[in-house]
């Protein structure tokens, strides 16, 4: 007779602790959770002749934004830093705060990078992104059947 190591079942591999944490009060102590939260929300919508891109950024001016185009990826940042101080008689308070965010989206090659406009009011950062004319959609052709 051998000894046969035992092996836990699938399911008794996701009750470890980490797992266990998972699923309570360190959810969001993740920093990967916490990283996508930071991200403001997108919509993206697909047109006839472009591609419509709304990211919701209050709190932002448009100096606060930083946006590339590279290896066919659109970046989007932005920063903020403010300084507050007030001076009393015998205290001064000085309180500092920073906000940021980086966003990626994977362009497809039926864009015309030069035709890229950005717009910033209001709190959302609007993207119309123009596509390539051999990409748009033709009205299909209709063949008539004898």
């Amino acid at each position: 007779m051998s000894l046969v190591k035992f092996r836990k079942s699938p399911l008794e591999n996701l009750l470890t602790p980490d797992f266990l944490d998972f699923n309570t009060n360190n959810l969001f102590n993740d920093k990967l959770w916490l990283k996508k939260m930071n991200e403001p929300a997108l919509n993206i919508k697909e047109t006839k002749d472009e591609f419509e891109i709304e990211l919701a950024a209050p709190g932002y001016n448009k100096k606060d934004f930083e946006v590339t185009i590279d290896d066919g990826c659109l970046n989007i940042s932005a920063k903020k830093e403010e300084t507050k101080e007030k001076k009393g008689e015998n205290y001064t308070r000085k309180e500092f705060s920073a906000t940021s965010f980086e966003r990626s989206l994977q362009l497809p090659d039926s864009i015309a990078d030069e035709k890229i406009k950005a717009k910033y009011d209001n709190g959302i950062l609007r993207f119309s992104l123009a596509k390539k004319e051999e990409a748009k959609k033709q009205k299909p052709k209709v063949i008539e059947i004898s």
